[in-house]
């Protein structure tokens, strides 16, 4: 499994210069009213030297399509780790190339991750007339964009809520590692606007598009750089893509899937052990909400569960629960992150026992609705899963092993059904683990698994019994062929050696 993974150097490589040049070429600069625009960026010890190039190349590309000046955008970038550096101030330069000189020299600071300190800088010195701000009566809109990789090492809520109240518009762009806790405390509303974790290339850019699109007032889909499969629906500053009637919107919130004539009773199992941590446990809960995404969630298609597990068992909603596919992924963001051990046994053992009863919403077993367990932990049971791996199977109860970082490969292929190979996931850490849906999809979608478009046949119909027997006793004869040559060789033999006696 490990020798299919990528390097993350090398992705970093294929998607950085791409982004850059495409927010480059994404269309002629915006002409924008007057605007203060800050970049607070995290260079902490954390911060690889790659991943600090990634900011860099970020910053960068946005720059690129700003319209920068002294009446128009300025622009002012400072650094952060145990303590903060200004690069430049917002009236230190108004043509692009000597900002980007600036941020091309950056050396990183290498410390700690004081946040908040960067937060209160950049409320009380970065947006001061001294620094290059305008003043306050004339109503110049100011605007901060927080790049970090890491929790902060102090307090940011309290500071980040001043920094609001003065008029400051704070964008926080969490990357990797980032806590997604930390990044909405340090947001403005609405978060779903003003929140980014950048995990991926997409999201980058797309990141960059609605920045770049709320900055410039532009129509982003009659920009046509979308992406949209379907169709591109237009909002003040941003888009969002939609799906033909039929059809769910994927993953990449772009693509569009087909994947709704099955009916399946669908039991999610989530590790919520100590060793995942809080921020993964977020990407977690994004990983569970993009399954939903290709489901057709209704009370007579796919119905939907989720159990947590650590060293308890607990039901987060039973499949009876939730009739659409947006009430689904809602609780799951509700869901409350568990801590200490891993007892995936007797979390298999609750699913048998209890998630999949009637009483908990599952279809009864005369309609022959499939029941699909599946099962995403990070690391080694500490309690025996063999018992209840097998009766899940007994059960008929198909189940999927999704595991990530440290998970015991011999664990999932006991947990999943076979053939393994179609049953079993794995993900080297929790920022890439987005690539395991289309095998997901492809297996939990009736329509998209092993028997898309095929009719399986019984090995017991008549015509097919037949046919097997045909074949057998055509390779037997051939069989019997090549063992009676071989009876007559050694024959000869064993008479060439009595001769020479």
């Amino acid at each position: 499994m490990r020798g299919l993974l990528c390097s993350p150097l090398l992705m970093l490589l294929l998607f950085l210069q791409p982004w850059e040049t495409q927010l480059q070429f994404a269309g002629p600069r915006c002409r924008t009213g007057p605007l203060d625009l800050v970049f607070v960026i995290d260079s902490s010890r954390s911060v690889r030297p790659f991943e600090f190039e990634t900011m860099r190349q970020f910053l960068v590309g946005l720059l690129r399509g700003l319209d920068v000046g002294p009446n128009a955008t300025r622009v002012g970038v400072i650094q952060y780790s145990s303590q903060v550096q200004s690069v430049f101030p917002l009236g230190a330069f108004s043509r692009r190339e000597d900002m980007e000189r600036a941020i091309r020299a950056l050396v990183p600071l290498a410390q700690g991750t004081m946040t908040g300190l960067a937060i209160q800088y950049a409320m009380n010195v970065a947006f001061s007339v001294a620094e290059g701000a305008r003043p306050p009566e004339a109503r110049v809109p100011r605007v901060a964009v927080i790049v970090t990789d890491g929790r902060p090492q102090d307090r940011v809520a309290e500071v980040a809520a001043q920094a609001r109240a003065r008029g400051i518009e704070i964008y926080a762009v969490g990357v990797q590692r980032a806590d997604v806790g930390s990044l909405r405390a340090m947001a403005s509303p609405p978060l779903d606007e003003h929140v980014f974790l950048v995990e991926s290339f997409d999201l980058i850019q797309e990141f960059g598009l609605q920045f770049q699109g709320r900055l410039c007032g532009k129509d982003l889909c009659a920009e046509g750089e979308h992406g949209c499969q379907h169709q591109c629906v237009s909002t003040p500053g941003t888009f969002h893509c939609a799906c033909n009637p039929g059809y769910q919107l994927a993953a990449d919130n772009k693509s569009c899937l087909g994947c709704r004539e099955g009916h399946v009773d669908l039991v999610l199992l989530v590790d919520g052990s100590k060793s995942v941590r809080p921020q993964n446990f977020e990407l977690v809960k994004r990983f569970v909400n993009q399954i939903v995404d290709f489901l057709d969630v209704s009370p007579e298609g796919t119905r939907v569960g989720l159990v947590q597990f650590s060293s308890r068992v607990r039901t987060e909603f039973p499949l009876g629960r939730y009739g659409t596919a947006a009430e689904v992924k809602q609780a799951v963001l509700a869901v409350e992150y568990m801590e200490r051990g891993t007892m995936t046994g007797l979390a298999l053992r609750h699913m048998v026992e209890h998630s999949f009863s009637e009483a908990q919403g599952a279809r009864p077993r005369a309609l022959n609705v499939p029941r699909v367990g599946l099962v995403f932990t990070d690391g080694r049971s500490q309690d025996d899963i063999s018992v209840w791996a097998a009766r899940a199977k007994e059960e008929g109860i198909v189940m999927y092993a999704v595991g990530v970082g440290k998970a015991v490969e011999e664990e999932l292929r006991q947990i999943a059904s076979e053939p393994s190979e179609l049953h079993v996931s794995y993900s080297p850490d929790f920022g890439t683990m987005t690539h395991l849906l289309d095998n997901l999809r492809g297996s939990i979608c009736p329509e998209e698994g092993i028997g898309a478009g095929t009719e399986l046949q019984s090995p017991c119909e008549c015509e097919n019994l037949v046919e097997f027997q045909g074949r057998t006793l055509g390779a037997l004869e051939k069989l019997t062929q090549n063992l009676a040559q071989l009876t007559a060789r050694l024959e000869d033999l064993e008479n060439q050696l009595a001769t020479q006696k």
